[in-house]
């Protein structure tokens, strides 16, 4: 069972190593989330993170598991509809411990204190589309295809596509009030 708590500013690169490591590269291959067929480079870095942490309007929900940060997820204040919501991203396990049921108790946390914290009308994400089986566990999860796209974003800085015509679907969740 992970222990959840709000990331501070050390955890910064620690974070960040996480998510590299589950999105990218030859480390992410250990898990089932790998973007490492569709994507070369980083997925976010230090500073970036350190950015998300000293916000007032987002934090970075991390699991712990024997004091190692496993778990992760970024949640933002967002306002849809004039509605506020919370965006996740930036969702991660760690590889090796992925299909453990820890990606389910993260995203569940991070609803739970969202909806404390900020009394959300619901939640959003997006995925890269042609991630189905990404896509099926979110589904499980409650989270609905609402049919909206937006192109993959450019950062040739930080990622470079390996394969053309990357898009994201929005995916949302709406809270039963």
């Amino acid at each position: 069972m992970l222990h959840f708590h709000k990331a501070e500013l050390v955890d910064a690169q620690e974070i960040a190593a996480l998510i590299n490591s589950a999105y990218r590269g030859e480390s992410s291959r250990a898990g089932w989330t790998t973007e490492a067929d569709l994507l070369d480079g980083l997925r976010t870095t230090t500073p970036e993170i350190a950015s998300v942490i000293k916000r007032d309007d987002a934090f970075i929900l991390i699991g712990v598991l024997n004091d190692q940060i496993v778990a992760t997820v970024c949640c933002e204040l967002q306002m849809i509809a004039g509605k506020s919501t919370a965006h996740f991203g930036m969702i991660a396990v760690k590889p090796t411990l992925q299909n453990r049921g820890y990606g389910t108790e993260i995203i569940q946390a991070a609803e739970a204190m969202t909806l404390r914290q900020w009394r959300v009308a619901g939640f959003h994400m997006t995925v890269i589309s042609i991630r189905n089986e990404l896509v099926a566990f979110y589904e499980r999860l409650g989270f609905l295809r609402t049919g909206e796209f937006k192109d993959f974003p450019t950062e040739p800085a930080l990622w470079q596509p390996k394969v053309e015509g990357l898009n994201l679907e929005y995916l949302a969740k709406v809270i039963k009030q």
